[in-house]
């Protein structure tokens, strides 16, 4: 291969040189990770989990009721509640007219 000589970059021209606060001017705060220092994970990291996947699972169960297919399976669940219902009123009614006859 010929010898490829990598250019060298130019010096930035327009830079600012800025100085560093003191520490004691900035006040450092403890960062929250979720975690004790045991690797043990704290009460409110758990809860912000546990509320983050029902809000998601919450708002997928809306959004699957809003698409025709979903909205075919609520309708198929519906008409298999009255169908049982009406099956159940049959049978409740059958029982009524064979226990009359017994007495």
């Amino acid at each position: 291969m010929p010898d490829e000589s990598i250019p060298e970059p130019e010096p930035a021209v327009d830079a600012e040189i800025v100085e560093p606060k003191p520490e004691s001017t900035v006040p450092v705060e403890p960062v929250d990770t979720g975690y004790t220092p045991g690797g043990v994970p704290t009460f409110e990291s758990v809860r912000e989990k546990i509320e983050t996947r029902y809000g998601a699972s919450i708002g997928a169960a809306e959004l699957d009721a809003e698409t025709p297919e979903g909205r075919s399976v609520a309708e198929q669940y519906d008409e298999r509640q009255r169908a049982a219902a009406e099956r159940l009123d049959q049978i409740r009614e059958q029982m009524r007219k064979q226990s009359g006859e017994s007495q």
